[in-house]
């Protein structure tokens, strides 16, 4: 590829949208939609760029997108990635395709984790910054203070001089306002189109030089098939034209069937693409995140793009239990691995492994939201399956064994500190920094082994009665730290197969708290509840009220049954031990033994 050059009256701007999670990404490209005209008014306030169900159930982005609007004859390529640190795969593959980001702050809570990682991120690809202050109508907003944070944060991620001379602008992205000066009416979001069309560069291509593409995210599409995102780096795409796909195998040569531009929430079909241009294009189903497009005359490689490596893993298996194949249609080992195999091309912070077994893979990734997202759209698509506790991957350097580590920030009414420490020691935790934020509101910084924050955030909303929020981003590996305490009470255990019964709740609901109900089926091995015993407990949770021809003083009492527990998937896979599984299926989420049959398993938890 010839010297890449940046060609100054390209009207293209792309940049991508980093923040944390829940400081308002999703909801300022809504505004931006509507205000450019792309997107009705009268759709209210429905996040479009949020199209999955459970990006719309849990009210955060999974996985990133682009869009495009034009503002005074510029075209703007908008990229809106994940807040949460267990996507980063995503914001990086998006960072590939920008010449510049917007980083957003909420205006009461300032930089938290995952701001820190998007703005190293953006930063080390030189991509220049546009910081947006966000939120500054909350009743707690403290904007001059965050802005003096966010400074901060650019010193202490090494910033020169030139870099800390970042714009800056006041926002209000729910309403679709922004400002460039705090305490001044605002009226809509021009001084944001204008900032990105002054400030952000035009992309830096190579318009003459032979054609290069670099597919950066992957789609599908029912009629036209495996779709790929990304960013046309040299030359320009010819619709009908051959070129030589390089990939991580020997090239081959495909024939580019359909070329599309993005105008707003659709795709829309062109015959030619040009140099720095954000396109999706459809031809190859081999295709993979990382492969370049060129032509065949020089076929020349992009440097691959490279996310960090996973640090979890999770077991994956059939489901072998008795109450298999009752709700779910996808059963066997082969569709779970096809499954599988698909969604590490979709997503490369998706890794997957072999294992002993040939019904059982390990699942590797960036945390446990992440992997139970997946296995959550697996049971939605009518898979069934078993899975494993989480654990973490670790590795070997200079002899020693070494865990990943993560930086952990805890917000908590003041009140709240003594409670917080007494969980995080125990887990290895230390102590890094502690500020008052807000009266009657402390932060504290932790690092911690990701060892220690399996199972810990339910743990956590309950001793801080819901008011404490944590985030965590991973901080690099380190020497294994000491024993982290695991569940302290013994599980439940069904004796044999039936339907519960009141009369048997009833009696053993004394003996530890139950996640089953009258009228719930169950079989031998099923986990029905927990027990404040440290051992294990084999019950019977089927037996039925024995019926006589005598009548008793107490046959008519009422029985009161505590309301049992219910485990959100997440909340499962953090439940567990080494020795149990949560059964997953489409109707239900379940927990069980290993093993099922009680005259081989042991009672005992050591």
């Amino acid at each position: 590829m010839t010297a890449q050059t940046t060609t100054a009256t390209l009207p293209i701007r792309n940049i991508s949208i980093i923040a944390h999670v829940d400081h308002g990404k999703t909801t300022l490209v809504n505004t931006m939609l509507k205000q450019s005209g792309l997107l009705a008014k009268s759709a209210g306030n429905a996040l479009v760029m949020d199209s999955m169900d459970l990006e719309r159930e849990r009210g955060l982005t999974i996985m990133a997108k682009a869009t495009a609007l034009s503002f005074r004859g510029t075209k703007i390529n908008i990229v809106d990635t994940p807040g949460h640190s267990d996507f980063g795969g995503e914001v990086e593959r998006a960072l590939v395709m920008v010449d510049g980001v917007v980083l957003l702050v909420d205006a009461a809570e300032g930089p938290l984790p995952q701001t820190r990682f998007v703005l190293e991120k953006a930063l080390a690809k030189g991509h220049p910054v546009i910081v947006v202050v966000n939120k500054v109508d909350r009743h707690d907003a403290r904007p001059q203070e965050v802005l003096d944070e966010v400074y901060e944060l650019f010193i202490d991620l090494g910033a020169d001089d030139d870099r800390l001379a970042f714009p800056v602008l006041f926002a209000i992205g729910r309403d679709g306002l922004a400002g460039r000066v705090l305490g001044e009416p605002m009226q809509n979001l021009v001084p944001l189109f204008e900032t990105i069309v002054d400030q952000m560069p035009a992309p830096r291509v190579d318009p003459e030089g032979p054609t290069q593409f670099q597919a950066a995210m992957l789609d599908y599409d029912d009629f036209v098939g495996r779709l790929a995102l990304g960013r046309i780096q040299a030359g320009e795409l010819v619709k009908g034209t051959r070129y030589c796909l390089l990939g991580e195998t020997a090239p081959t040569i495909v024939k580019l069937t359909q070329l599309y531009t993005f105008d707003g929430l659709t795709r829309r079909p062109v015959e030619r693409a040009g140099a720095g241009d954000i396109v999706a294009i459809a031809g190859s189903d081999q295709i993979a995140i990382g492969d370049t497009l060129a032509s065949e005359e020089h076929p020349q490689a992009l440097p691959r793009i490279v996310v960090e490596e996973p640090t979890v893993s999770i077991r994956m298996s059939i489901n072998d239990g008795p109450l298999s194949g009752r709700t779910g249609t996808k059963l066997t080992s082969r569709q779970i691995r096809e499954r599988l195999v698909k969604e590490t091309l979709h997503n490369v912070s998706i890794r997957l492994a072999e294992t002993e077994s040939a019904d059982t893979f390990a699942v590797h990734g960036r945390g446990e939201l992440q992997l139970g997202i997946l296995i959550e759209m697996m049971r939605r698509e009518g898979y069934e399956m078993t899975i494993s506790r989480p654990t973490v991957l670790e590795r070997v350097i200079g002899g020693k064994v070494h865990e990943p580590y993560e930086r952990l920030t805890v917000d908590v009414p003041d009140t709240m500190i003594g409670v917080v420490t007494e969980l995080l020691a125990p887990r290895q935790g230390q102590l890094l920094d502690m500020s008052n934020r807000v009266t009657g509101w402390v932060r504290m910084v932790y690092r911690i082994p990701s060892r220690g924050m399996i199972g810990m955030r339910s743990g956590f909303l309950t001793l801080t009665r819901g008011l404490g929020v944590l985030h965590a981003l991973f901080d690099g590996y380190d020497l294994r730290a000491g024993p982290v305490p695991r569940r302290q009470g013994g599980a439940l255990v069904a004796d044999r197969p039936g339907k519960v019964t009141g009369h048997a709740v009833e009696a053993l609901q004394e003996r530890g708290v139950l996640c089953v109900k009258p009228g719930d089926e169950v079989y031998e091995g099923m986990i029905i509840g927990e027990t404040p015993r440290t051992n294990d407990l084999n019950v019977n949770i089927v037996r039925p009220k024995k019926l006589t021809n005598m009548r008793a003083a107490g046959a008519e009492e009422l029985i009161v049954l505590d309301t049992p527990r219910t485990f959100t998937l997440e909340q499962a896979i953090a439940w567990i031990d080494d020795d149990e599984l949560v059964e997953v299926a489409p109707g239900a989420i379940r927990l069980r033994k290993k093993v099922l049959n009680g005259t081989f398993r042991s009672v005992r938890r050591d």
